[in-house]
């Protein structure tokens, strides 16, 4: 069993199934030992969460689990991009957030620790990512972060 899967499972975590975009995109993209994965929204059991904004109608610590959230999207995504073999990513390039925040609201750095303490939780220290945080005036259907994230793998 691999380092991933092992810590998926000491941290309780069990990759959702996932449906299909809702667009005109497909979900991941690789190119040579690149993983481009597109945006992640905080969907539990397939249905949308924590949609609102952030320092308005969803507190901070509400949206630091919604970027948890899609975090564990985002490595569905990812395993399922890699036919289930976490162990293959070799690093967490980049990763990026996005969150719907009240004019006024600054902490968007907290908030996309959600998903950045996520990652390095289950990859280790290849999880450790350069990142942007970001202020949206809003975001698809609402919901109150997005993230996406380049990731290296071998092959």
């Amino acid at each position: 069993m691999g380092s991933t899967r092992l810590r998926l499972e000491r941290l309780g975590i069990t990759l959702p199934k996932l449906a299909a975009p809702s667009g005109n995109y497909v979900p991941c993209r690789i190119s040579g030992n690149t993983l481009y994965v597109s945006g992640q929204v905080p969907r539990i059991d397939g249905v949308d969460a924590y949609q609102g904004i952030v320092g308005q109608t969803i507190s901070r610590d509400e949206a630091h689990e919604a970027a948890r959230v899609a975090a564990i999207n985002m490595l569905a995504q990812v395993a399922r991009a890699l036919d289930g073999d976490l162990d293959r990513v070799t690093g967490c390039l980049q990763l990026r957030g996005f969150v719907n925040a009240a004019p006024g609201f600054t902490d968007h750095p907290a908030v996309i620790d959600g998903a950045s303490d996520l990652i390095v939780a289950v990859l280790g220290d290849c999880g450790r990512h350069a990142r942007t945080a970001l202020g949206a005036g809003t975001l698809p259907r609402a919901f109150a972060v997005e993230i996406d994230a380049i990731f290296e793998i071998r092959p």
